[in-house]
């Protein structure tokens, strides 16, 4: 498939800002961003330098870890699973709108301790311009790292990296948005091992009833669901609200929501104070 002229060139120059890197660690999750920008810097720099690097820990679903595993393996691209410790930081679990910056902090810190040890140049990680847009205060502790964005440095934006993962073949090209298990959490309600459980258990319950972008949001007593607008109508039934009813008063709900205005990404920060919400730009 021929580029448009204009996205071809932001392609050649995401494999100029990978050949700078040197010898780099990508920082993976399987997303689309992480996924495409793993491929694209394997097919630049080779098995020997480059590998990919996903985190494990409570707050990732087991079956997002499997999607990436099996991603990466059919691409042939070199993958390290290390084990991080967000969850011990009392910091992170007591989940207020600086979570993401001290689960960021945690992974980069564990990279650049394997960097070290394995003799790599860099760490690069899977941003995209449109993310400037949006409360990530992760892409600050990216910053205190020195962790590289070849994705934004290239101009790239979210839809140009779907066009340049279908343009490949790759599968993950229409991957619905995916984010940690934390982010489900209420702000200011602890994250737990077992609030993150019934999070997970509840959105492979969904998925089970074939249901491809929600999310679970936990806001303790009450768990408000939301579904994307274009699934929505099967969500709205009475025989799909009985369901739902039965899988999450079996996780220890006490009522169940469904939220109309359906799945958006990042819905919990709205519930933030004006004042917490400062954008990085």
């Amino acid at each position: 498939m021929q580029l448009p002229s204009d996205l071809a060139s932001k392609r050649a120059l995401l494999d100029d800002r990978l050949r700078a890197l040197g010898k780099s660690l990508i920082a993976y999750s399987g997303g689309v961003d992480s996924a495409f920008l793993a491929w694209a810097a394997h097919q630049a720099l080779g098995n020997n330098n480059m590998l990919a690097v996903i985190a494990d820990s409570p707050s990732l679903a087991r079956a997002q870890l499997a999607d990436a595993t099996a991603f990466a393996g059919e691409q042939g691209i070199p993958l390290e699973i290390i084990v991080t410790g967000e969850l011990e930081r009392p910091e992170y679990a007591r989940n207020d709108a600086s979570r993401c910056f001290h689960c960021k902090d945690e992974l980069f810190t564990a990279m650049e301790e394997f960097r070290t040890r394995r003799g790599f140049d860099s760490i690069a990680f899977g941003v995209n311009v449109d993310d400037q847009g949006d409360f990530r205060p992760g892409q600050k502790a990216a910053d205190q790292h020195r962790v590289a964005a070849p994705l934004r440095e290239a101009g790239l934006t979210k839809q140009d990296i779907r066009e340049l993962s279908h343009a490949a073949g790759l599968r993950i090209w229409d991957k619905p948005a995916s984010a940690c298990l934390s982010s489900r959490i209420e702000y200011g309600r602890e994250v737990t091992r077992e609030a993150l459980g019934v999070v997970e258990q509840g959105e492979d319950a969904i998925r089970a009833l074939g249901f491809r972008q929600f999310r679970v949001r936990h806001h303790g007593d009450i768990v408000r669901i939301e579904i994307a607008r274009a699934e929505l109508t099967r969500a709205l039934t009475p025989e799909m609200a009985t369901e739902f009813t039965r899988i999450f008063k079996a996780l220890g709900f006490k009522f169940v929501t469904l939220d109309l205005e359906g799945f958006r990404s990042g819905s919990m920060n709205s519930l933030l104070p004006a004042s917490q919400l400062v954008r990085k730009h």
